[in-house]
C-alpha cells in the first residue's frame, strides 16, 4: 500500500495516511467488479482551490494481471474512471462528475453527473466505490491467480495552467492511495 499525501487527524493532531480501505473483489457471469472505500482527506491547499471554484479533477485506475510463475504477470484488463469535482459559489451547491474517459474542454460527453448541498456529502460519494466493472468474464481465467492493482489520484494535469506551474514540486497538492490484492482461482465444480 502506497501513499504520498499526509491529512490533518483529528486525534492529538498526529498525521493519518489516506489508506484504501477494505478492497472487494466480486466475480459475476458478465465481469470481475471491484467496491472499495477510501479514507482520505483532500490536501488542504485543493479544498481551497475548490471553494475558489477550481474544479479538482481524481483519476481511479484498475490494473488486472494474470500471474504467471514462468514470466513477468501479463495484463489483462485494465479500467480508468475520472473524476470532477467542483463548486459552485453563487449557488453554494457541489457538482461530482464521474466519466470513463478523460474531461475535455470542449464539453463534458457522456457523464454521470451528482449534485451535493454539503461539501463532505460530496467527499463521501468520491470515497465509495461500488460495483466497478474492471474485467470482461472472457479475459478472468477460472482456474488462474490474478492480481488487482488500484491506485486513486488527484490528477494534476488537468488543473488550469497556472495551477500546473504553481503546484510543481509542492507536496500539500499531492494525493495518492493505492492498493493490491490477489484474486484466488475458482474451485474446480
Amino acid at each position: 500500500m502506497g501513499w504520498a499525501a499526509w491529512a490533518p487527524s483529528a486525534v492529538a493532531g498526529q498525521p493519518v495516511a489516506p489508506e484504501v480501505g477494505e478492497l472487494r473483489l466480486d466475480r459475476a457471469e458478465d465481469g470481475l467488479y471491484l467496491s472499495t472505500t477510501l479514507d482520505l482527506i483532500l490536501p488542504e491547499l485543493a479544498e481551497d482551490a475548490l471553494y475558489k471554484g477550481i474544479p479538482m479533477f481524481f483519476v481511479a485506475e484498475a490494473q488486472v494481471l494474470r500471474d504467471r510463475w514462468y514470466w513477468s504477470d501479463r495484463q489483462v484488463a485494465e479500467a480508468t474512471r475520472y473524476l470532477r469535482l467542483s463548486y459552485q459559489p453563487l449557488t453554494r451547491r457541489w457538482r461530482l462528475n464521474i466519466s470513463p474517459v478523460p474531461f475535455a474542454n470542449s464539453g463534458l460527453g457522456v457523464v454521470l453527473g451528482q449534485n451535493f448541498d454539503d461539501y463532505s456529502d460530496a467527499l463521501s460519494a468520491i470515497q465509495r466505490i461500488s460495483r466497478w466493472k474492471i474485467a470482461d468474464s472472457d479475459v478472468i481465467e477460472a482456474d488462474a491467480v490474478h492480481t488487482v492493482n488500484f491506485r486513486f489520484r488527484l490528477d494534476m494535469s488537468q488543473l488550469p495552467r497556472p495551477f500546473q506551474i504553481g503546484v510543481a514540486g509542492r507536496s500539500g497538492w499531492n494525493l495518492l492511495v493505492s492498493r493490491s490484492q490477489r484474486l484466488a482461482a475458482e474451485p474446480a465444480k
